[in-house]
Parts: structure tokens; sequence; C-alpha cells
């Protein structure tokens, strides 16, 4: 990964903040698309630099579709091209149908299905002339139960917007040897947003962002020209890598792990679900 660039959104914090720094530790090139304040891109910025990598930090509106087209040409300029893209902001509506605003579901589906596919229809010129490019949809295997559907359907149906995307790119872009696939985490992530919308209990049976860090790193070892169009969690693929010890991810190592959101349901692991809510709320947080 040393000097290969590779372009985050919601590279400011949480999941995406954690990517950054795993590829960071390898020397590559880091491209942040954030929506915070000056303070907090510097200080993620700071982080990135620390950790070994080469950051170009850019404060983006990922909504603003002229603003993501002048960031992947920014990028690409600066560092030369564009080798990875790793589609992560979303939105966090946990509305039910009747509580959805129709300006809460225009904000649900810019940052998350709409995002994912401007994003790779701006870096995909980029990508096909890079060694071994990759595309990671930060997003949710298609099983489509209704459990996930019922709560919460316009997170749900943005979220499974971008895993459509990865289904649909990967047959796309195959002949340009371009990879798309989705990263999802199998347990719940101790993110901001856990804190903000879900009880302590949640909290405790998360596991650190650096998981996904991890998994994404070794996603994207595999040649894009065998490895297309597939749906990981965090987990698997790390068990793939040979990873047999997970306990130092565990933000409470004797507390029973919380499954994840869109995760198909385990008898041995408790899901997040209403029950576990704080509020039913709505805002519009980065990953």
């Amino acid at each position: 990964m040393k000097n290969k660039t590779i372009l985050i959104t919601g590279a400011g914090q949480g999941i995406g903040l954690a990517i950054a720094l795993r590829f960071a530790k390898e020397g590559a090139n880091i491209v942040m698309l954030t929506k915070e304040t000056a303070e907090k891109i510097q200080h993620a910025a700071d982080q990135i630099t620390a950790a070994g990598g080469h950051v170009l930090p850019l404060n983006v509106d990922v909504c603003d579709h002229q603003a993501l087209q002048q960031a992947v040409s920014q990028a690409a300029a600066h560092f030369g091209g564009i080798d990875i893209l790793i589609n992560n902001t979303s939105a966090t509506i946990f509305t039910d149908t009747l509580q959805t605003r129709p300006e809460q579901f225009d904000i649900v589906v810019s940052t998350g299905m709409r995002a994912a596919f401007l994003m790779a229809q701006a870096c995909i010129p980029y990508l096909e002339h890079a060694q071994n490019p990759h595309i990671i949809n930060i997003s949710p295997p298609l099983n489509l139960e209704p459990y996930w559907l019922k709560d919460h359907l316009a997170f749900s149906l943005s979220k499974y917007g971008m895993s459509l995307c990865t289904l649909g790119m990967a047959a796309e872009f195959q002949s340009k040897g371009i990879a798309v696939n989705s990263l999802w985490p199998q347990t719940t992530i101790a993110t901001q947003t856990i804190k903000d919308h879900f009880s302590p209990e949640v909290y405790a049976g998360s596991r650190w962002p650096s998981i996904m860090g991890d998994a994404a790193y070794e996603l994207v070892q595999r040649p894009a020209t065998q490895c297309t169009g597939q749906f990981f969690t965090d987990e698997a693929i790390l068990k793939e890598a040979g990873i047999e010890d997970f306990s130092h991810y565990a933000v409470v190592p004797d507390a029973p792990l919380m499954q994840a959101l869109f995760v198909p349901l385990e008898n041995h692991r408790r899901a997040v679900s209403q029950d576990l809510f704080l509020v039913n709320s709505a805002s519009n947080k980065e990953s």
C-alpha cells in the first residue's frame, strides 16, 4: 500500500478514520473527505500523519455533487491518481415510516446510496488506470429480511441501495478490472452513533472501529479481477486471513457481543433492535 492513494468518505471519525489509520500504517496516501469542523479535521489529519501516511484533508459535503467531483479531481492531481475508493459516509436516521420527514429521507439517501454511486462515477476514470483497483462500500449483505426493514425503512433503503451499487457496478466494471465489494461489521462498532442512539449495553457489546480498518486492508490485498461483487463481514474476512483471537477488538471483553444491523440473525448473539434504542430519533453524522 506504500504510496497508493486511498480516498475515504467520512474519514474524520469512527470507521472511516480507523480505515484511514490502518492504511496510513503502510505508508499510503489518504484522501479524507469529511464534513467536520476545521479543528476535528486537523486532529484526524494529524493522527493519519503520525501513523505514517500522507494526507490530503478535504472538507466536503457528500450531498454536493459538484464538490465531490472537484474533490476527486483535486485528489488525483495531488497524488497522481486514485487506487482505492471507500464509500463510508452515511446518515443515521432511525425513524419509522410515519415519523420520517421528506428532508430526512433526502439526507439519508443522499449521504448513503447517492453518494456511493456518484463517488464511484467520479473515481472510476482514475481507478481503471490503477494496479489492483478496489471500491469498498460500507454496506450490508443483501439478505433483505423484513426484520431489518420494518423499524427504520428510510435508513435501510439507503444502506441496501449502497449494496445494490456493489452488485451492479461489480458486473458493469469487471471488464475494466475494478473490484467492487461490500464490507459490513458482524457486531456493532463503538462509534458516536452507537453512543447517541443506543443503550450503554450496546456500546459495551461492541468492537472498536479498528476491526473494520483491518478487514478493509485485508480485502484490498485480494486480486481485483478475482474478488468482486461479494459481501463480506469484518469477522469473516479476518478469519479467512487466519485471525482467530478477536478479544483485543472488544470494548468490554466480558460483555456479550451485540450483533450489528442487517446481519443474518444468530441464536448466540443478541441483535440490535428497537428495545435497545435510547431514543428513536434522527441525526446526520458520519459513520
